[in-house]
């Protein structure tokens, strides 16, 4: 058996969004990734993430939250991806699909949200609790998923540089207000977009052990 790879678009909330879809053969799980705001499903990071989840068994889902068009309109006003209800809503039908999809149906679902996508996927995960089964937050803002917080019983996990002090105290808040599972990971000299020599490759390391231990 081989990887099967493919670009689709994913009826959900009323859009459809593009998503590149990779299952390696014999996976033990998907991930959907959650992209926060200025990015897409090309953003680099997250793409070197799903690259090496890949190598560790796991099927990967990259998926725009955003139409086409609301990029557009988003690039004039930054405000849609601060929209978490609508990113939520979004992701949860992703979930849907992908719980209802041949290719992927039976496989348990972890979500990788980054920045605001980290508060849409724990939104995501309060919403749809038998189905998605871990979650992990790089450099996120789970504070903004705010009253879904204590419903989440995903177990979950926040990756933060330990140099994004303003972040960190947000995570911080927000690991508070959870009566989940939940471990918070600061990663040593990491500043928001985890760029510093080492630093993605450590966030790689813990997202993959996470996934892999419940997935």
């Amino acid at each position: 058996m081989t990887t099967f790879a493919t670009t689709t678009d994913v009826a959900t909330a009323g859009v459809r969004l593009g998503a590149d879809v990779v299952i390696p053969a014999g996976a033990i799980g998907t991930v959907l990734f959650a992209h926060g705001s200025g990015s897409s499903r090309h953003s680099p990071r997250n793409r070197a993430v799903a690259q090496a989840l890949q190598r560790r068994g796991l099927a990967t889902v990259l998926i725009d939250l955003l139409t086409a068009d609301e990029e557009r309109a988003d690039a004039r006003s930054a405000s849609l991806p601060f929209d978490i209800d609508l990113l939520a809503d979004r992701l949860t039908g992703a979930v849907d699909w992908l719980a209802g999809d041949p290719a992927t149906a039976g496989l348990p679902i972890g979500l990788f949200g980054a920045s605001t996508g980290a508060a849409a996927a724990l939104v995501a995960a309060a919403a749809r609790p038998n189905e998605v089964r871990a979650v992990v937050s790089r450099g996120g803002r789970p504070d903004l998923a705010r009253a879904a917080l204590p419903r989440v019983v995903t177990p979950t996990l926040l990756l933060v540089g330990g140099r994004d002090e303003a972040v960190l105290r947000l995570n911080e808040r927000a690991r508070a207000a959870m009566s989940a599972p939940v471990e918070l990971r600061v990663v040593a000299g990491a500043t928001h977009l985890f760029e510093e020599p080492g630093a993605l490759e450590e966030v790689v390391s813990h997202a993959g052990d996470w996934f892999a231990d419940r997935l």
